[in-house]
């Protein structure tokens, strides 16, 4: 199943980095958080991602145009005059990745609509890509497989101003915006939609969470995953530096990978 990533907005929160570049390419551990989530996912066998770009969306495309000479054992020989390259041993994920300009100030629901072309019609997961969680995919797909609706996100209780979520035997009855110290269960993402919700989604200027998941809500076509294990966004420097703890002490929950993660403090 392909897997939708959102990385196209300005992260105007973490301004500190995101001024350089896309949110989604701020580095933890070495590696964007982007490619965290990645992980996350071909851990459990989903390898083809669609990435929604858009400010600074030239990074993105660079940053994987590049992916294969970073992660290779390559001889370089320009003796007498060559310039030839040998690639000897490569480290890389067996990913299929699709980077999409979506548009510098095109909202969540038109960056969706955007890649259908993309996504075909299938089931398909989406994701923001800022958040990284320890969900369990497979219980996930099979979880929205069992009720039959048209969308399925995963819902975590934290005291973080997300979208608030109304739910009544896991179906989601209202999405709305969350109040001060409101304990409801809000939205993390980890989305599994049918095809058929393209058709909720109007064009560049609809939203995706004020638009056609809050319609999906009143239709009874929403459903939530209830996961009580770990989900943290980084929407500023100090969610930032908790990940990039947890990934220096070994302590981070969504790491399930045996690559190891670079700790640059240590190269200093």
């Amino acid at each position: 199943m392909k897997v939708v990533l959102l990385a196209g907005g300005f992260g105007s929160r973490i301004s500190e980095e995101s001024v350089f570049k896309p949110k989604p390419m701020i580095e933890i551990g070495g590696m964007p958080i982007l490619w965290h989530i990645m992980k996350e996912y071909a851990w459990y066998g989903h390898n083809e991602f669609i990435i929604c770009a858009g400010y600074k969306q030239e990074y993105i495309k660079e940053w994987f145009a590049n992916y294969f000479i970073h992660n290779s054992d390559i001889s370089f020989d320009f003796r007498d005059g060559k310039n030839e390259m040998t690639v000897h041993h490569s480290h890389l994920e067996p990913w299929k990745v699709t980077v999409v300009d979506t548009g510098y100030n095109t909202m969540t629901g038109g960056r969706i609509k955007r890649v259908q072309e993309y996504v075909g019609d299938e089931p398909f997961m989406m994701t923001y890509g800022d958040g990284v969680c320890d969900v369990d995919i497979n219980k996930l797909l099979e979880f929205h497989k069992s009720h039959g609706k048209l969308a399925t996100l995963t819902a975590v209780k934290m005291a973080q101003e997300k979208g608030v979520l109304s739910i009544e035997n896991n179906s989601v009855r209202a999405f709305r915006e969350k109040n001060q110290l409101d304990g409801a269960p809000i939205n993390a993402g980890y989305m599994v939609l049918e095809p058929a919700v393209f058709d909720y989604i109007e064009g560049d200027t609809t939203n995706f969470e004020k638009g056609p998941l809050t319609q999906l809500a009143m239709e009874g076509q929403l459903m939530s995953y209830i996961h009580e294990g770990f989900w943290q966004c980084m929407d500023n420097i100090r969610e930032k530096n908790m990940l990039e703890e947890l990934l220096k002490n070994d302590k981070a929950p969504w790491k399930k990978w045996d690559r190891q993660v670079p700790n640059p403090l240590k190269a200093i």
